[in-house]
């Protein structure tokens, strides 16, 4: 890919609606600029901290930060460049990243400018598909890669594909109060501050989790939705993830901390709001030695239907210990297990 062009600004985020976002607060783009026919240059500035996507233990930016960007980058060229209409509908196929030199992610007194090389990609059929596949760049330092992939439709052709999955013109009402309460995970024992942003519960005995979705979450649902959307699937996967590896059962991990640093989601079908969400860890494999990354595989199902399956690799980052900064943020201990 050309290298990225001089003189983008990171003085404020871009409009709302080129991102799909209605909180001002959650548009990390900044700039963006065409180098070529199919190659853009997408600055985002990273929080020095966020309600959700905290730095960890070590002050590494959250690696949740790096898809969303890369969620966003895809919207915005797409509107700005590339003359998709505002209010056309973008339906997830598959989002990835790999944080090569998580080092160059480090929050120091500042938030983090990045700056995203990216190629754009039409992909014909019906309906038409586009891909975005990026490079992150820090300080011009390459320290990751990543790929997002879509269905680009309008608004017409995406509400009969939704009325096919209703089996009528009515969406079903969302899941409210149908279940028994289930414990939620404490959150630092999911990488999490507040015990709002833990979306695990246990509620089979057989192993498996549920995703717990909380339509008033201000980040995870930042605006009115008829599905459950992709980036809270991700957050679902990396709280059990982060979980697994670091309470591992056969080989404790001591004082190590591991971080995600690649993620490969493939989506299958959408998520609905009105029946539960199982993850199901499916592979779960050590590195052989601590420099090999520890790789997981979980599945989201919803009865019997697949959603989505990702494959997740954490390597070790350094020392475990409390956020700097955010020790006593999380509620009391004798709180556990009550939903907020």
């Amino acid at each position: 890919m050309a290298l990225p062009a001089p003189g983008l600004t990171f003085l404020r985020p871009v409009a709302r609606a080129l991102v799909h976002r209605s909180s001002i607060a959650e548009v990390f783009v900044t700039d963006g600029c065409r180098v070529s026919d199919s190659r853009f240059s997408v600055a985002a500035q990273w929080p020095r901290d966020h309600a959700l996507y905290h730095p960890d233990a070590q002050r590494l930016s959250d690696p949740m930060l790096f898809a969303e960007t890369i969620r966003q980058a895809l919207l915005y060229i797409g509107h700005e460049y590339c003359d998709v209409p505002l209010g056309t509908r973008f339906v997830g196929r598959d989002l990835s990243f790999d944080i090569t030199d998580p080092a160059a992610l480090r929050v120091d007194g500042t938030p983090v400018p990045v700056i995203l090389d990216a190629e754009w990609t039409w992909e014909e059929g019906r309906p038409r598909g586009a891909r975005l596949d990026v490079r992150l760049l820090v300080d011009g330092r390459l320290c990751g890669t990543g790929s997002i992939g879509v269905y680009v439709m309008d608004d017409r052709r995406y509400g009969l594909l939704r009325r096919m999955a209703w089996g009528g013109d009515t969406p079903p009402a969302p899941l409210v109060g149908e279940l028994a309460p289930a414990p939620l995970v404490p959150p630092r024992r999911v990488g999490r501050l507040r015990w709002k942003d833990c979306v695990l519960e246990r509620c089979w005995p057989d192993g498996d989790w549920q995703l717990r979705l909380d339509r008033d979450h201000a980040v995870l649902f930042d605006h009115p939705t008829d599905h459950v959307p992709l980036m809270v699937l991700m957050e679902g996967f990396r709280q059990l993830g982060h979980l697994c590896v670091h309470e591992r059962v056969d080989e404790p991990l001591g004082d190590q901390a591991y971080a995600l640093v690649g993620v490969q989601v493939e989506c299958a079908a959408f998520a609905e709001l009105n029946a539960p969400i199982r993850l199901v860890v499916e592979r779960s494999v050590p590195g052989a030695t601590a420099a090999e990354p520890f790789r997981m595989r979980v599945a989201a199902l919803q009865g019997d239907t697949l959603l989505a399956r990702t494959d997740m690799a954490w390597g070790r980052v350094g020392p475990d210990g409390p956020a700097e900064g955010h020790a006593g943020l999380s509620e009391p201990a004798s709180m556990s297990g009550l939903a907020p």
